[in-house]
This record gives C-alpha cells, structure tokens and sequence, in this order.
C-alpha cells in the first residue's frame, strides 16, 4: 500500500460537499452531506480489499481519524484481522463492564433447576439481594476486590453468620459463572475474602422444642376443625418439614401411606429423594377431616391463594405464648423415641426423614423400614392422643 500524498484539511473535511475524498493511505472522507460525513479506512486483509469504519466527523477530528487509521494499519501488517480485533475489544470491554447485578441474576437462573422449588423460596438469591447487591450491585463485577467484598460483609460477618456465610459461598458460585463466561474476574476473589473476614464466633440456635409430655396437651388444645389446627396435628402426628406439610396433596396419598414427593424433601432437587410416611389411624382421621376443606388437591389452603404459610402456625403458637415452634415437634418426637420407646437408631433417625449411614442402608431404611416405623408412629399418636399408659410418662419423669 503505496502512501498517498495528504489532501485534506480539517477545514476542508468542515466545508466539502456530499463525495468521496482520499486523504491518504487507504484513509476516506465518505461525506453524505456538507455536515455529515464518515471516516472509513481501506485495507488489504489476508489478500482482500476491507473497509473498516472509523466514525463520524461529528465525534472524531482528521487527525484523531488520521491517528486511529495509522494504528490498524499496525495490526494489518503484524497479520491480525482489524476488524476482528476491534470486535475483539469491544467485546472485552463490555464484558469488563458486566454489573455484579446482572451477572448475580444471570448465575441465579442458570441454577434454578438444582434449587428446591426452583429457587421460588428465595433462600438462594436473598443473601446477595438483600446483603450484597445494594452496595456492590452497581459495580463491574471484573473490578471487584476481596476488599470490596470484606467491607461489604464484615457488618453481619458475626452477628448474622449464618447468612453472611451464605452470601459469601453464594458470592464465590457468582465468581466461578462468571468466569465460566469469560469475564475478566478474579476467581480467588471470595476465598482471598474469606481469610480477610476470618473466623466466624456464633452459636447455632436449636429451633425451640415442646418437651413430648407436654405434646398431648397442646395436641388436645387443637379441636377446632380450622385449617390452621389440622395442619398442626397433622404435622405433630408426622413429624415432617413445614413444606411437605403445607403442600400435601390427596394424589400423594395411597392408602395408609403418605408419598412425599423429592422436590418437598430437603436436599437439592436431583439428589433429594421421595420419602414414605407411614400414616397412623389418627393421621388419617385428620387427613379426612382437612379433605373437607382441600381446595383443588391441596388439604390446607391459604384463604386467599396457594396453601398455608410457615407463619400461619407459628403465629398460632406465639399468640399462645409458648416459645416452642412447630418445627420442634420433629424433636420432641426423636426425644420421646429415645426415653419412651426402644426403637432401633435406624428406624428412630428414618422417621425424622434423616440419611443413615450409605446411600444403599438409606434406600433399604425407606422401603423396609416402613412397616417397623409404622408401630412407633401409631404408639406416638396413641400417646398425643392420651390413649397410650400414661405410666409410661410418669415412669421416665420419675427416672429424670
């Protein structure tokens, strides 16, 4: 490309008509109108005549379009492809400018599917929503720095351990999807932070548990038919999760036997598996009474729409002032199997829904361990429901 003599000036580039003007080594002035007008570089690429635009004169002067002209043709003659490599650039300068925000939301969607409930509970995304974004969410994740994030966490590092752990691992799962799709992050960020952050100092609180004597009083106290009372029996005569209970549906229910789907067991979705709950006489007077009041399948709807919330039936205790929640049945039945009964470890820890030992005891617990479980949950009902020896009670009370 032989180097043409300079024939423009910038006030010629002003008053030029509408034409096309050479200023020299494949440099063009593509003018359209007297104040409109195009820069546009030619050059030979790989043995083929391109034209690559270099902008308009409104936003770059001749010899800005003269400078900018002058560094392609450099990438031309090293081999590279100008075009391509602007393209190139642009691309890595928008992924530079990717907010923590979008690429959060983004990273969030693409695990919706191994989240229970596909994330609708919201305790995968609540952490960086509610703790992280407010403050970083409007910054490039690329320019992030184990100091931001240190900052950004050490308010709730000991006072909300638990959830800035959270937002921490949350954070490093965010980094490592963002890496995945080639933005320019540094992936040691959130282990750098970690180590800034140190150690947390937190006791973990057990969810309050009614002692299992009081269990047939408070069980006795729920006779009002509402869903609300039914829901609690129900949950007390089972002994699973809030979730499951609240959404049971009359499909899942065979006989005397309750199949509670994987995507209601705790665990992700596609490790969780089904568990079946061996329904007691009394669990399946309550299952019939709830029928009555069942809106399309669901045993305990909400009034207004879906089903019952955790709320409805915490509220119901604390309005009685009892400091026990209704989770805590889980463990004042497991407390019960210890001191009142003899049940196996085995069969104790699979009627709370708990893995024991390998994956293949686990399968065989949940299948034949369903009839051995059912003796015990028939005695615990028996028991809340004031039919089993009340000596039982007076005899481990005495013994304490």
């Amino acid at each position: 490309m032989g180097r043409e003599r300079e024939r423009l000036s910038a006030v010629e580039v002003r008053q030029k008509p509408a034409g096309k003007y050479a200023d020299g080594d494949g440099l063009w002035l593509i003018k359209t109108a007297k104040d409109r007008g195009n820069w546009v570089l030619r050059l030979t690429i790989h043995g083929r005549q391109r034209y690559m635009g270099l902008g308009s004169i409104a936003k770059r002067s001749l010899a800005d379009a003269r400078k900018e002209a002058a560094r392609w043709r450099t990438v031309a003659l090293d081999g590279l492809d100008p075009i391509a490599e602007r393209e190139r650039e642009m691309r890595d300068k928008k992924k530079g400018m990717t907010l923590l925000r979008d690429i959060a939301r983004e990273a969030f969607d693409a695990r919706k599917a191994s989240l229970r409930g596909g994330g609708k509970a919201g305790r995968w995304y609540t952490p960086i929503e509610q703790h992280v974004l407010p403050k970083l969410g409007d910054r490039p994740i690329a320019g992030l720095t184990q100091v931001d994030i240190e900052k950004t966490l050490r308010p709730i590092w000991q006072s909300k351990a638990d959830t800035a752990h959270k937002a921490l691992t949350r954070l490093g799962m965010i980094f490592d999807y963002a890496a995945a799709h080639d933005l320019k992050v540094d992936r040691d960020v959130v282990a750098k932070a970690r180590t800034l952050l140190g150690d947390q100092v937190h006791q973990v609180e057990n969810i309050p548990a009614m002692p299992w004597a009081e269990v047939p009083a408070f069980y006795a106290s729920l006779s009002d038919g509402s869903t609300a009372h039914l829901a609690l029996r129900l949950l007390i005569l089972t002994v699973v999760r809030s979730r499951p209970l609240r959404f049971i549906h009359e499909s899942q229910i065979s006989g005397n036997v309750w199949t509670v789907p994987a995507g209601m067991m705790k665990g992700r979705e596609g490790k969780a598996e089904e568990f079946r709950v061996a329904l007691s006489s009394e669990a399946l007077k309550v299952i019939d009474q709830a029928r009555a009041r069942a809106l399309d399948g669901f045993l305990f709807p909400n009034v207004r729409k879906g089903v019952i919330s955790d709320a409805t039936m915490i509220r119901l205790m604390e309005r009685r002032g009892m400091v026990a929640r209704p989770h805590g049945f889980r463990a004042s039945m497991r407390t019960w199997l210890s001191e009142a009964t003899d049940a196996p470890h085995a069969v104790a820890e699979t009627i709370l829904q708990h893995k024991v030992a390998g994956s293949v005891e686990a399968a065989y617990n949940r299948t034949k361990y369903i009839e051995q479980r059912r003796i015990y949950m028939e005695r615990w009902a028996n028991f809340v429901t004031g039919k089993a020896d009340a000596d039982v009670v007076r005899l481990v009370q005495t013994a304490a």
